[in-house]
């Protein structure tokens, strides 16, 4: 069975209705990321980033799955999928997709301040000021921050290098080192790219499909369906 890797970034996630951090005003929700999403700004004023995560959290338990999210799921019953998304929130697993890797983390799990390895699931949509991993520090999201290392980066890059097929879709591959994931992929893998503002790559053969997810996804998942 052939293998399909899905590199998936937040242009999936905003038709769910999920806002992304890269709008055309530099915020997110209203927010300059470095007061909300950098250990400094935890540092500083952690109820702040607290709260700023517990919102994301809302949102993403109120957003639902979308049909390009559907799409990738029926992909399994005839290809080995793996999808590795930016994103931080769980709209893959929710539609069904087997085998997720979150590069950037997964903000229904909290995690140790003070030891990322150890997440827990998060009861409700709050983590509480106050709350406390087993080593008696305080609960964060489970979020990579700016400034903070990418741990499963070397993971998603050995997956790469294993694709027949690679699929980028709702990226536009600005931001690293995701973004270089692209180059472990075997030139001689076919590359779609699904996205309103295709990315600059230059490795092989590639295909560009300029049109948003919900719309670029089942289309092509139907052809490569007819091709298994």
């Amino acid at each position: 069975m052939k293998r399909v890797v899905v590199l998936t970034g937040a242009g999936i996630s905003a038709e769910s209705g999920l806002k992304t951090f890269r709008d055309s005003d530099g915020l997110w929700e209203g927010y300059n990321i470095e007061d909300v999403a950098t250990p400094e700004a935890w540092q500083v004023n952690p109820a702040l980033v607290q709260e700023f995560y517990n919102m994301r959290r809302r949102d993403v338990l109120n957003a639902k799955p979308n049909i390009a999210h559907s799409a990738l799921v029926e992909l399994e019953q005839h290809y080995h999928v793996t999808i590795i998304t930016q994103n931080i929130d769980d709209l893959h697993e929710r539609a069904g997709s087997a085998n997720v890797l979150h590069l950037h983390g997964v903000i229904t799990r909290s995690q140790s301040s003070i030891n990322p390895n150890l997440t827990y699931p998060v009861n409700g949509s709050e983590i509480k000021m106050g709350e406390t991993c087993e080593l008696g520090s305080q609960l964060r999201a489970h979020v990579v921050w700016f400034g903070e290392p990418v741990p499963l980066i070397e993971k998603a890059a050995q997956i790469c290098t294993e694709a027949d097929i690679f699929i980028v879709v709702g990226t536009s591959l600005a931001v690293y080192p995701a973004a270089g994931l692209v180059n472990y992929v075997p030139a001689n893998a076919v590359k779609y790219i699904v996205d309103p503002n295709i990315p600059a790559i230059h490795n092989g053969r590639i295909i560009n499909i300029p049109t948003k997810a919900s719309e670029g996804v089942p289309k092509l998942v139907a052809e490569l369906v007819n091709e298994a």
